[in-house]
């Protein structure tokens, strides 16, 4: 059990309670690698940025807190998990992907191939034209067409 919380306020923005009791309004959650590590090494920062609490492991707090926490870092960050790649408009670039992701279906413009970025071995990142970034947490889970689709871009 942590000394320490984050909650809403009233206006709906988060706030961080340390173990004195005293609030701490408004407060960002930020992830120091929210690709490679997205369940540790968390930090919890004041409105100038100071750092009011670091979290190694999400999985060190209770189930609650952890929650309010993963809540609080993605209403933050927008990073939309590629489920499947339903269609590609054509095999050469600038062409239009339709995806599945884990927020819904979405179509955007891949400029270049060079847009489609491994990160590692079975992670990849696809920006659009507008630089908006697309994560496939895992290539090798994708189903079977859309591995064939990204075959013609990596």
């Amino acid at each position: 059990m942590s000394d320490w919380t984050v909650v809403r306020n009233e206006l709906g923005r988060w706030c961080y309670i340390d173990a004195q009791g005293q609030r701490h309004e408004p407060v960002t959650v930020a992830r120091a690698f929210p690709i490679a590590q997205p369940d540790q090494l968390i930090s919890i920062l004041d409105a100038d940025g100071h750092e009011l609490a670091w979290i190694d492991d999400l999985k060190a707090l209770d189930a609650e807190l952890a929650h309010r926490i993963r809540e609080a870092v993605n209403e933050r960050e927008f990073l939309p998990e590629i489920q499947a790649v339903i269609a590609v408009s054509r095999f050469v670039t600038p062409c239009e992907w339709t995806v599945k992701t884990h927020r819904g279906e979405s179509t955007f413009v891949l400029q270049g191939e060079e847009d489609v970025r491994r990160i590692s071995g079975d992670l990849l990142i696809v920006s659009d034209k507008h630089g908006v970034q697309y994560l496939i947490r895992s290539l090798s889970k994708l189903d079977r067409a859309s591995r064939k689709l990204l075959d013609r871009f990596l």
